[in-house]
């Protein structure tokens, strides 16, 4: 396998198991990728500093939380200015509710995943939404009637040990 961007497989297989598990403890760590404790670590420190590794979270359970309803909006704009996109930019970024926002090519221009408790809390948001921000043509949502799949890891492929 050729290396991707100075990676070679100890680096990716060291990826694809934060990705599964970052409370893996270095010894594990170091002991699935067959190498000590410190240059794991050196390596570990390496991926963080060259930004490989962007946080290390803790991924929860919506449904326990109470957060069932999983939205998505694809929203249209004649509004292309740079002070509108930061002004739209910033409104979106500090809204707890939304989890992924994108800006698009094709018909709509940005995509919204957004995580509430239920329908009364969907349309609080898009009312919210709508008084942050003007310019907004056509805000289009579709909800997930049932999650088949969901996963946070890149698919990171590497060799293994």
């Amino acid at each position: 396998m050729l290396p991707i961007n100075n990676l070679d497989d100890k680096d990716l297989m060291l990826l694809n198991l934060l990705q599964k598990d970052c409370m893996l403890s270095l010894q594990a760590l170091a002991d699935a990728v067959h190498l000590t404790t410190t240059p794991c670590w050196k390596r570990l420190k390496r991926l963080e500093d060259e930004g490989y590794i962007r946080s290390k979270v803790a991924l929860l359970n919506n449904e326990k939380l109470g957060l069932s309803l999983t939205a998505f909006m694809m929203i249209k704009t004649q509004q292309h200015s740079r002070e509108w996109y930061k002004q739209f930019v910033d409104a979106v970024q500090i809204m707890p509710e939304v989890m992924a926002f994108y800006r698009m090519a094709g018909e709509y221009d940005y995509l919204l995943h957004v995580q509430v408790a239920d329908m009364k809390s969907y349309d609080a948001f898009y009312k919210k939404l709508l008084n942050s921000v003007s310019g907004l043509i056509d805000v289009t949502s579709s909800f997930a009637m049932e999650e088949i799949k969901y996963t946070t890891a890149l698919p990171v492929l590497a060799r293994e040990a």
